[in-house]
Parts: structure tokens; sequence; C-alpha cells
């Protein structure tokens, strides 16, 4: 525990356009993964544009790990199939957090904000903010080694009491 620096609420809002991985449709679902921990959202079936809205929760402990997402599309008779993945580097982010230590920070103050580039799956630019005395940010990520496709989600720092302060 002492490496621990706290948690993040990642909420799992939706796809967008995802590929057909069965006859007409897909059935997905995500597949959150970082380090040893692996989390997944409920199934949405029969829709390419799914709504997920679910909550995951992750651990962060020194050294920052990146967080890999994956699409599958859940089959009954076979293995499921993969419809893409994402990563995202959170550092930026636990970075914009260690600020929140600084008193009066005034609500949707825009802490930093990030472009999408060749090295990272951003598919536009994103902003970490303080709203609500949290650090949150939005994020479109775009699938790679598919056809077509992306995920929105939220980011939301936890502090824990007795964790190593950030």
């Amino acid at each position: 525990m002492e490496n621990q620096l706290g948690l993040l609420r990642i909420r799992i809002l939706r796809g967008i356009n995802l590929a057909i991985r069965d006859f007409r449709s897909s059935d997905p679902y995500v597949v959150v993964r970082m380090g040893r921990q692996k989390l997944r959202t409920r199934v949405v079936k029969k829709n390419v544009n799914p709504e997920w809205n679910d909550d995951l929760t992750l651990c962060i402990a020194e050294p920052i790990l990146p967080i890999k997402l994956i699409v599958y599309d859940k089959d009954t008779f076979s293995r499921d199939d993969k419809m893409g993945d994402a990563e995202l580097d959170i550092v930026p982010f636990i970075n914009a957090a260690r600020t929140k230590r600084v008193k009066n920070i005034p609500n949707g103050t825009i802490i930093a904000k990030i472009i999408p580039n060749r090295q990272n799956c951003y598919s536009e630019e994103t902003c970490i903010a303080y709203e609500n005395g949290k650090v949150v940010q939005n994020v479109f990520l775009r699938l790679r080694n598919v056809e077509c496709g992306e995920i929105e989600l939220r980011l939301q720092w936890i502090d824990i009491p007795g964790s190593k302060c950030l």
C-alpha cells in the first residue's frame, strides 16, 4: 500500500461506430487492463453504438502503467472476436491530479490539454479539468487494429485516506 497513489474511476460511456463481427451487428463489451488488474463492462447485445455507462475503478500505484482497453464481441459458441484496442497514458492525468493540492482552484479550471498525435489513441483534443472539487477528463479514443470505432470515457481521480501523497 505504500506505493498506492489513489483510485482512478473510469466511466466507459459508449462505443461509436464499432466494427460488425456477427452477421449484422455485434455484442460488444470492453476489457480494461492495467498491470495485473483486469476489469470489464457488461455486454450490450446487437449494437455497434453501445451505451455502457459502466463505472470501473483501478488502483493506481507507482510506477504508473498505461491503461489498455480492448473491445470484444461476445460469442456463444466460439471464442469472442476482438473489435479493436486502445492505450491510454495516464501520467498527464496523474500530474494534473497533483495540482489539486493547490487551494482555491476555481470550478471549471482547465489544468492541461492533450492533443491527438501519432503516439496516442486520442481522436480529438481533450482537457483535464477541475470540476466540483474533482479532477476529471473526458476522452474519445480511436480504436487500433480494426477498420473503425471509438470509445468515449470519463476519468475521475479519487483520493484514498492513508495513501501515498500525490
